[in-house]
């Protein structure tokens, strides 16, 4: 018989502590797992690997919610982490700009340099090998997918994509979904989906009362799938405000903003 337990982080340190483990094992419990921010720690303590992909429409956030998860992965041991550009959508706002800095905060990240793509305008970029392959690559795997169905398309390109979470980055201040039903009817687009992800937004903007109305619209939309809602997605100056649960007790997750500066 195999049992999924989901227990707290505390637990787990009392686990490890008391030499629970071999009780569980005993029991034929065979696996057991936290979720801290979808974190996977099998029945020995050790962090699995990590592989998802964040699509979404233009402007939902995709890109800063990978770039944060990848970062929240490295800076809790979930090493080697590499983060891949997938956006051969358009060469706008993606990982390039960031990527040297990114790489010494400790990520690999496997992204076409700006001088490399001069001149493809608004063409959509080349994939490169190395994001092919990434998936074959030790450690945990992040990727930044285009925008729209022409983006969540790119992920078939990748060899072991059905390893792959795909989480849907949804940001209710997007005409495309901006309620229910556009949101139902967008993730109907997009082919396999593992979960919803609220980061409804308003840029520099950004107030409560729009990041709670998106917990409220995401919500309904994800059941509507029987999907979950992985995280509330926020700035972290909300931390206080907000807590580790959004008022429909989806987990939250803290970003801290990078992609602002990114254009080109």
């Amino acid at each position: 018989m195999i049992v999924k337990l989901i227990i707290s982080e505390n637990f787990l340190e009392h686990v490890c502590e008391t030499g629970m483990f071999f009780c569980l094992h005993r029991l034929n419990i065979s696996k057991v797992s936290y979720n801290t921010n979808t974190m996977q720690i099998n029945s020995w303590g050790i962090k699995q690997r990590i592989a998802e992909a964040y699509i979404g429409e233009y402007a939902s956030g995709k890109s800063e919610m990978a770039v944060n998860r990848a970062l929240y992965l490295l800076h809790n041991g979930f090493t080697p982490v590499t983060l891949v550009d997938l956006d051969l959508v358009e060469p706008f706002y993606t990982l390039r700009p960031i990527k040297v800095q990114l790489e010494v905060e400790g990520l690999e990240v496997i992204a076409w340099e700006t001088a490399d793509t001069l001149g493809l305008g608004e063409a959509g970029n080349i994939l490169k090998p190395g994001m092919r392959w990434a998936l074959k690559k030790e450690g945990s795997v992040i990727f930044d997918v285009g925008y729209g169905i022409d983006g969540a398309n790119k992920t078939r390109l990748l060899e072991g994509a059905g390893e792959l979470k795909i989480y849907v980055v949804v940001n209710i201040a997007r005409p495309m979904t901006g309620d229910v039903m556009r949101i139902v009817e967008y993730v109907q687009s997009l082919g396999r989906v593992d979960g919803l992800i609220n980061n409804s937004h308003l840029g520099d903007d950004t107030d409560l009362e729009i990041i709670n109305e998106g917990v409220e619209v995401v919500t309904e939309a994800a059941k509507k799938f029987g999907l979950p809602v992985i995280w509330t997605a926020v700035e972290e100056k909300f931390a206080e405000q907000i807590g580790d649960y959004d008022k429909k007790g989806n987990p939250v997750f803290f970003l801290k903003r990078r992609m602002q500066h990114t254009f080109w």
